[in-house]
């Protein structure tokens, strides 16, 4: 069931949140946490039922393990005892998540390497669980380290679960969340609330299903047909993953956050226009920003931070980098892909003061054109495919748009009204038309979180969103998962 979907949008949605507020209205408080945590497992489980068991360990042996090594509840005074416990949580959430994501990546080197012959298990990748693991790796860190509240296992397992952050994030923690379910006030339905999510839903549907899915078919075209692609067809290629990827996860980040609106909950900001970001390093503080703040609050301060000199510091930063893009998926493309931003990150702390003397339109134009290059490797099925596509492009092949290319921007309803007024010809010069308008939003136009801060119902802004959800909805007869559902 994906949040651009029919089942979800006119039958899932609307059921859990009648039940949830129905419950709510006559008082039935512990019940209507059941309702969310059951229809959260229930959307969990509806894209497979064999990865409930998965997720519901999960949550029992990190509710336990958490109950038992903080130091204010007192079940274990010893704090060896303590430790030893906390170490068998890590390894369990590390382990778990290496066994499903990274052991057939594992296996697969080692018979590459030695020549060995070991058999590749194909295991099927529970949806979220980078996500969920995640979460509960914060959760028992932070019991260990006694600055958490006690909460219930049912608060827990919501805090979990919760559907609209559930597969692909944000990466929340339990102190953002849990004391919201746990505030009678936000039980109650508010109009505000609810219109401020359906504005964000709605934007975000539409990012997904007539901007990102747009530029989707121009890039898989692209990355499947690399030979003979020319420079302008690469480019374009490039760009329109740089455009996808972007739509695609601003769109879920908008969408998640509407929802959780319909609910009276706020979570975390995850996307800030990170196309905006003059250097490397401001980039990665306005993509996916919560996997950020896990990396940093987990792994960079724990290993020493800046706190160990320069070297020390460049070692971290690299550890932090290679890690976050091998958790993005189990191949060497993504490993090269964190470890480039790594020392890209790396240099721009040690010429700092240097580039902060750059002309910022330049600092920009290099920050961008960066990201769009290092997002072929992202993309790439191998390190071949992304230098075959760098080769295409360096080569300056000049050759006219393909056919297809340009065939992949062809939204019906564009080709319907500009045959209408007699444009026709137009029609195949869409691709240019998404690009620079999508650079354009990227850069100029205001995020959802931005215009949700400032927001006020009014009946031309009603209009104005009744149109966009009705567009998006009409389109999702091309209905895709959203990239980081991957992840």
């Amino acid at each position: 069931m994906l949040y651009n979907s029919y089942v979800f949008i006119f039958v899932y949605l609307p059921i859990v949140l009648a039940g949830w507020y129905a419950l709510n209205r006559f008082k039935m408080y512990n019940g209507s946490l059941v309702w969310l945590v059951m229809s959260s497992l229930f959307f969990y489980g509806y894209f497979n039922w064999s990865y409930l068991p998965v997720i519901v360990i999960s949550i029992a042996v990190n509710y336990i393990s958490g109950m038992l090594i903080s130091p204010e509840t007192k079940y274990i005074k010893r704090i060896t005892i303590r430790k030893l416990l906390f170490i068998f949580s890590l390894v369990f959430n590390i382990g778990i998540l290496f066994f499903y994501k990274y052991f057939g990546f594992f296996v697969q080197n080692i018979n590459a390497v030695f020549k060995t012959d070991f058999t590749m298990v194909n295991l099927l990748l529970p949806l979220g669980i980078s996500f969920f693991t995640f979460q509960q790796i914060s959760y028992v860190v932070d019991s260990y380290r006694g600055t958490l509240n006690k909460y219930s296992l049912l608060e827990y397992s919501l805090f979990v679960t919760f559907f609209p952050q559930l597969i692909a994030g944000p990466v929340v923690l339990h102190r953002e969340v849990i004391p919201q379910f746990q505030n009678i006030k936000n039980r109650s339905f508010c109009s505000d609330n609810f219109a401020k999510g359906l504005c964000a839903f709605s934007i975000g549907l539409a990012k997904k299903a007539l901007v990102a899915d747009t530029f989707a078919r121009a890039a898989d075209y692209g990355f499947a047909n690399i030979e003979g692609l020319g420079t302008v067809n690469g480019i374009i290629v490039m760009l329109s993953y740089t455009f996808q990827i972007y739509f695609d996860f601003s769109g879920y980040c908008d969408m998640a956050t509407g929802i959780g609106k319909f609910f009276n909950i706020d979570l975390p900001v995850n996307f800030n226009s990170p196309y905006k970001a003059v250097t490397v390093t401001d980039f990665w503080r306005r993509w996916h920003m919560t996997m950020t703040r896990f990396f940093t609050t987990y792994v960079y301060i724990p290993l020493g931070g800046s706190r160990k000199g320069k070297i020390r510091t460049y070692i971290n930063v690299m550890a932090v980098f290679l890690l976050s893009g091998l958790w993005h998926g189990a191949g060497w493309t993504f490993i090269l892909w964190g470890g480039v931003h790594g020392i890209a990150n790396v240099l721009a702390r040690m010429f700092k003061e240097r580039i902060d003397r750059w002309n910022t339109v330049f600092s920009w134009l290099c920050t961008f054109v960066f990201i769009n290059m290092t997002w072929v490797v992202f993309r790439a099925d191998s390190v071949y495919q992304a230098i075959k596509l760098f080769k295409e492009i360096a080569y300056m092949n000049i050759t006219p748009v393909l056919s297809d290319i340009k065939a992949a921007f062809i939204l019906p309803e564009f080709k319907f009204a500009l045959e209408e007024i007699g444009k026709g010809e137009y029609i195949y010069c869409l691709w240019a038309v998404f690009i620079v308008t999508s650079l354009c939003v990227c850069l100029q136009a205001k995020n959802t979180n931005e215009r949700l801060d400032s927001f006020k119902p009014t009946a031309i802004r009603a209009g104005i969103c009744g149109i966009i959800l009705i567009w998006g909805i009409v389109s999702l007869s091309g209905v895709s998962t959203f990239l980081y559902w991957n992840f």
